[in-house]
């Protein structure tokens, strides 16, 4: 699943990296360059992530932690 967080502040990447690892060792963020915001890809639940990000000091709530649509493709079959 793709999440969006949105920030004002500018958070350390490589610890919110530590702290996804913890919850799904496939997970992945980055800073978009488009905006303040933080994407992440991981295989974790909206609230799973949540728990996660607040774990670490950061809001996390409705108002700033989107879920994005899915963009499967089709092609693993799933």
């Amino acid at each position: 699943m793709q999440f969006i967080l949105r920030t004002r502040d500018d958070h350390d990447l490589a610890r919110i990296a530590h702290a996804l690892v913890e919850i799904d060792p496939a997970a992945f963020c980055d800073r978009d360059p488009a905006g303040h915001a933080i994407r992440i890809a991981t295989a974790a639940t909206h609230s799973e992530l949540r728990a996660c990000l607040t774990g670490i000091g950061m809001q996390a709530d409705a108002g700033v932690l989107f879920q994005l649509p899915s963009e499967c493709c089709g092609g693993c079959g799933g």
